[in-house]
């Protein structure tokens, strides 16, 4: 029985040697965590930098897999190049001679002549306004013209036979067989007629210019192409009432448009950093945006000698080298100023002499 209650008395006890292990066991596992945790760190940190300084290079298969889209395009790094050897700029193509065919004159629209895409020539009639009015007014001048014409036909016989008279008194009165009341009478007659003949003159040459200006005002109820070219706008109507100036209401200023086809060029804005590279003279191969495929020869006429300020460009001319029925007024287009190309083959030339 005492054995026993020793034996349970024992088992009541507490192993302090025990504890202290799990205590010290319990301590050592979040270090050893911690540790663990910061060479990992360590070795990850590592790695980036190694991959940064020293990146993979790309095998042939990756190289080759890779999309064609990814390859730059010439196009885009060829333009505004210097090492290229050509600049690109783009713009339009405009007519140097471009008219809009008005009256000088108000008056109604009695006949059109023409229609857009006809060839006119240089004077031909376009247009027709009521003329009545004119052409009475051009009548009457004319024969106001005849009237003082007939009165200086009068007057200058009248002159001619009263210096007979003349005459003839100053010879009677040497011989004594006129009194010199007679002579003075005849010469006042004289002198009378030829003041008269002057005055007459002088009305029939107001008569003569008013009748120029009534000719001219009736001609100018015919409207006349200032130049040769192509009609590429018909503005005015049979009937419609037109000026050379805004009225208001429903009168029209302009008849129609005419181009001179002969003339078109083309205008583009270069950049003025670029500008340096082109010169009069220098070749340019021009693309409209009507025909891609079409390249055309041209030439630079001239650098206009001023500067946009708000987009910094410098606006260049250009010519055709060749014309074509295709190639129309306000078409957009690019071209390519062959600038260095020309002075290299220049200067190959002259290394060759």
């Amino acid at each position: 029985m005492t054995d026993d209650k020793t034996k349970l008395l024992r088992s009541l006890t507490i192993d302090r040697s025990a504890n202290k292990a799990e205590r010290s066991s319990s301590r050592r596992l979040p270090i050893s965590a911690a540790i663990v945790a910061c060479v990992v760190a360590f070795a990850a940190f590592a790695a980036f930098e190694f991959r940064r300084q020293y990146p993979p290079k790309e095998t042939a298969s990756q190289i080759a897999s890779a999309p064609q889209s990814e390859t730059p395009q010439p196009e885009r790094t060829t333009t505004n190049n210097k090492a290229a050897g050509s600049l690109a700029a783009s713009g339009y193509v405009v007519a140097r001679r471009k008219a809009t065919v008005a009256a000088e004159i108000t008056g109604k629209v009695v006949e059109v002549f023409i229609d857009e895409g006809m060839t006119v020539n240089d004077g031909q009639i376009v247009a027709r306004l009521d003329s009545v009015l004119a052409e009475k007014d051009y009548e009457l001048a004319r024969s106001r013209v005849e009237t003082a014409d007939a009165a200086v036909a009068a007057i200058t016989a009248d002159l001619e036979d009263a210096t007979r008279i003349m005459s003839r008194v100053q010879t009677l009165s040497q011989k004594n067989f006129a009194t010199e009341a007679d002579l003075t009478k005849a010469q006042a007659r004289v002198g009378v007629l030829s003041a008269q003949l002057r005055q007459a003159k002088s009305q029939f040459e107001t008569a003569t210019i008013d009748a120029k200006r009534s000719g001219s005002m009736l001609d100018k109820h015919q409207i006349r192409a200032p130049f040769a070219g192509v009609v590429i706008d018909r503005s005015a109507q049979p009937g419609e009432m037109i000026s050379p100036m805004s009225v208001g209401g429903y009168t029209r200023t302009g008849i129609c448009t005419i181009v001179d086809m002969d003339s078109i060029e083309i205008e583009v804005d270069v950049n003025e950093a670029f500008i340096g590279r082109v010169v009069p003279g220098g070749a340019v191969s021009a693309m409209l945006d009507a025909y891609p495929d079409w390249t055309i020869p041209a030439s630079v006429i001239a650098i206009v000698p001023t500067a946009n300020r708000e987009k910094a460009t410098v606006k260049v001319r250009i010519r055709f080298d060749k014309k074509d029925p295709r190639i129309l007024p306000d078409m957009a287009v690019k071209v390519n100023f062959l600038v260095e190309a020309k002075g290299k083959g220049a200067a190959e030339a002259t290394a060759a002499n």
